[in-house]
């Protein structure tokens, strides 16, 4: 019966579709991360800076 709930043409063009929505989710998710990065990196730097000091 698993047949019939998944058949195989409507499966094939399907996960093309999630596939392209993984990707697009992934690329927005990098983005988010590489802007979260160089915020971090800037407050994060002032931080380094004073702690590089007392080593």
């Amino acid at each position: 019966m698993s047949e019939e709930t998944v058949p195989l043409p409507a499966g094939a063009g399907q996960p093309k579709g999630l596939l392209q929505q993984m990707e697009e989710l992934m690329a927005a998710l990098n983005a988010d991360l590489s802007a979260l990065d160089a915020d971090l990196q800037s407050a994060g730097g002032a931080e380094r800076g004073v702690a590089g000091e007392g080593d």
